[in-house]
């Protein structure tokens, strides 16, 4: 496996190279990306050259591909972490040819696909890599979706994405029927616009299992936009609002789905209380009055079929079916998180009061509650949700960094006081204690010149040394750079 110094070394070699022409030939083969289409690809941009008017050119890019192709050809598949294909003439002399062909595989995974033909191989990707990743969990709910994702350095990963079905928002008269449904009064068969208030009503009893008359306490009427009809199996059907709550049977239980999330096959409720199948929903534009009516024991039979009438019942309903999507998301969150030792602490968001209600109520872990750094106000809850709540937490981010610092250099100093020997500063000790393999910790000034940061970070390299990099942007950071900018914590004393 490589090791992120031989990925540094490899992308100084390579960005020292340009050709005198376009002619570098760079791939990047993602992780699992399927080899065969690469070598499909390369013949294909083979067979374009022939139209590259430079005959010195044209044979360069040829080449190059050529040896590209070969590669590929013996390939079985893209390594593990995917696989850098870069091939091309790089002799800064003109007619003279000095040819490289270089097969890559990073440290770590690549998730980018790209060819690229130009005067410099494109290295962007691998510099990313040698960057200072820090991890951040993410994320991103409301009450219909929500979305887990990770900050690694300053790319995005989504880890998973979450459909509540918790149904939204009612209320009273929103919940209606066709004006001529039919229903049953005192033993008799009548239309819904005949409904009085104090009608004995034909319903049923949960408890009892079993039909129940029961008292009619209000009634309302109502235009709508947009009407529902439902077919079932048998040659009945109900017209209703989008959001009428229906009785559902699911996985041996019964729950109340709104009109809006039925579907073909789902079993609603008969007035034998037995389940009826929906053959199919057919959605209108249509403007009619409809008419909701309210029980005593908040159900009904409408068209032989039983039907909910309660919304305030039903915003009870929706708190628990939430309360039950914000613990889903709490354990989805501890598998994905609890564990993660590099997690430096989570960012939360989301439309409205949602997410902090999930704070409140979702049961998260005292360990990852402790974690969460920030809560912010945005539009979405899916995978765009994420970047938003990137982009618009750069405040903590930029806060946490600081903090960071702040921690080791304390740690350091603290030492160089009370524990001397378990430190040191300055070059020429600092590189004695590399030798004797004695260092846990390298801090390094950024304020160094390259070639002192690249020389420290070499040598800690070759023994495993964790290597952190001092700004100037605290008080802690100036100190470090004027006691030299070069400094140590040891494992033991030397």
């Amino acid at each position: 496996m490589t090791t992120k110094q031989e990925l540094e070394e490899f992308v100084e070699e390579m960005k020292e190279y340009k050709a005198r022409h376009t002619e570098l030939i760079t791939v990047y083969v993602p992780a699992g990306f399927d080899i065969n289409l690469i070598t499909k690809q390369l013949e294909g941009e083979k067979s374009t050259a022939t139209n590259i008017k430079s005959t010195t050119t044209r044979k360069n890019v040829q080449d190059a591909l050529e040896s590209l192709i070969r590669i590929s050809k013996g390939m079985k598949k893209a390594p593990k972490n995917g696989v850098v294909l870069l091939a091309g003439n790089v002799s800064k002399v003109e007619g003279q040819d000095e040819f490289i062909t270089e097969a890559f595989e990073p440290p770590e995974e690549l998730n980018v696909r790209l060819y690229r033909c130009d005067q410099i191989f494109v290295l962007e990707p691998l510099e990313e890599m040698l960057e200072v990743k820090e991890v951040y969990g993410l994320v991103v709910i409301d009450r219909k979706e929500a979305a887990l994702g990770l900050l690694i350095g300053k790319k995005i990963k989504i880890l998973q994405k979450f459909d509540s079905f918790v149904p939204g928002k009612t209320h009273k008269g929103g919940q209606c029927l066709s004006s001529d449904t039919e229903i049953v009064i005192n033993g008799e068969i009548t239309k819904l616009e005949n409904v009085k208030v104090n009608d004995i009503i034909l319903g049923y009893d949960f408890e009892e299992k079993g039909l129940n008359e029961t008292l009619c306490t209000n009634k309302w009427k109502i235009n709508k936009d947009k009407i529902v009809q439902i077919f079932f199996k048998g040659g009945n059907s109900i017209i209703s609002s989008e959001d009428h709550l229906f009785y559902v049977y699911l996985n041996d239980k019964i729950i109340e789905k709104p009109v809006e999330d039925l579907s073909e096959d789902d079993k609603l409720i008969d007035d034998d209380g037995r389940p009826v199948i929906i053959e199919k929903i057919k959605k209108r534009n249509e403007k009619k009055e409809l008419i909701d009516i309210e029980t005593k024991n908040h159900n009904f039979v409408a068209n032989g079929i039983l039907v909910h009438n309660s919304s305030n019942r039903f915003a009870r309903i929706r708190e628990v079916m939430a309360k039950e999507f914000f613990r889903k998301i709490a354990e989805a969150m501890k598998k994905q998180f609890f564990n993660m030792n590099k997690l430096k602490g989570i960012l939360v968001g989301g439309p409205g009061p949602t997410k902090e209600d999930f704070l409140k109520e979702g049961n998260l872990v005292t360990a990852l509650q402790d974690k969460v750094l920030g809560v912010k106000d945005i539009g979405y809850a899916d995978e765009h949700g994420l970047d938003l709540l990137v982009e618009c937490s750069g405040d903590i981010l930029a806060e946490q960094e600081i903090i960071y610092e702040k921690k080791f250099l304390e740690k350091f100093f603290d030492m160089l006081g009370k524990q001397k020997n378990k430190t040191a500063y300055g070059q020429k000790p600092v590189e004695k204690a590399l030798s004797f393999g004695a260092v846990d910790t390298l801090l390094l000034s950024k304020k160094l010149k390259k070639a002192d940061i690249k020389k420290f970070e070499k040598k800690a390299g070759e023994t495993g040394v964790k290597v952190e990099l001092v700004s100037i942007d605290t008080e802690e950071g100036v100190q470090f750079w004027n006691l030299g900018g070069i400094g140590a914590i040891l494992r033991f004393e030397i």
